[in-house]
C-alpha cells in the first residue's frame, strides 16, 4: 500500500468518525504517522484530500454496479441486481455508509456538490435510465430516489426493526430485503400504469 493509499484510507475512517469539520490535517497526520507536509505533498487542502478519499473508497463499489448495469439482464432483473448491491455496499463498508450518512446531516451545500458531481452522477445518471425504462411515465429522478431510500431505510433501520413484532431472522438477510423491495417497487410501477 502507497503512502498516498494509506492516507486516503485512514482519511475515510476518520471522516467518518469526526466529520469534515472535526477531522484535523494534524490528526490524520498523526494516525498515519506523517508529517502535516508529508500530507499536503499528496494533497494540497482539505476539500481535496476529501474528495481523493471519498472517490477511492467509492472506486471499488463502481465495479459492483458496473456489473449491473453491464449485464444483459432485464430491466426488472437490473433493479433486483441494483438493490442488492447497494444493500451488500452498505453492509460491507460501514466507514463509508457512515460517512455518507454523516454528509447528508451536516449537508455543506459545497461538498454535497462535490460528492452529487465528482462522485455519485454516473452511478445515479444509470439509475435514473433504469427507472425510465421500467416506468416511461413517472418522474425518472424520483423513482431512482426511492430505490435508493427504500434499500438505506432497511439497512439503517436494522438494529431497531430486530425489536419490532414480526421481525423474523431473515429480514436482515441483504437476499431477502433486495426481493422485498424489489417486488414492492415493481408491483407500484406496474400499478401506475395499469
Amino acid at each position: 500500500m502507497s503512502s498516498k493509499e494509506k492516507i486516503l484510507g485512514t482519511a475515510i475512517v476518520l471522516f467518518a468518525q469526526k466529520g469534515y469539520s472535526g477531522l484535523s490535517m494534524r490528526q490524520l497526520a498523526q494516525a498515519v504517522d506523517m508529517s502535516v507536509a508529508a500530507i499536503y505533498h499528496h494533497f494540497p487542502d482539505k476539500n481535496t484530500l476529501y474528495l481523493e478519499a471519498v472517490r477511492f473508497a467509492f472506486s471499488d463499489k463502481e465495479q459492483v454496479f458496473a456489473q449491473v448495469w453491464e449485464s444483459g439482464c432485464s430491466a426488472e432483473e437490473k433493479l433486483g441486481g441494483f438493490i442488492r448491491s447497494l444493500i451488500d455496499v452498505m453492509l460491507q463498508d460501514r466507514d463509508f455508509h457512515r460517512l455518507m450518512q454523516r454528509e447528508i446531516l451536516e449537508a455543506d451545500p459545497e461538498r454535497m456538490q462535490l460528492l452529487a458531481q465528482g462522485i455519485f452522477k454516473r452511478q445515479f445518471s444509470l439509475l435514473m435510465q433504469l427507472a425510465t425504462e421500467l416506468a416511461p411515465e413517472q418522474d425518472a429522478q424520483l423513482v431512482a430516489t426511492s430505490i435508493i431510500g427504500l434499500a438505506k431505510c432497511y439497512v439503517e433501520y436494522q438494529p431497531l426493526l430486530k425489536n419490532f413484532p414480526g421481525w423474523k431472522p431473515k429480514h436482515e438477510m441483504p437476499e431477502v430485503i433486495a426481493a422485498h423491495i424489489t417486488e414492492l417497487l415493481l408491483n407500484s410501477l406496474r400499478a401506475k400504469t395499469a
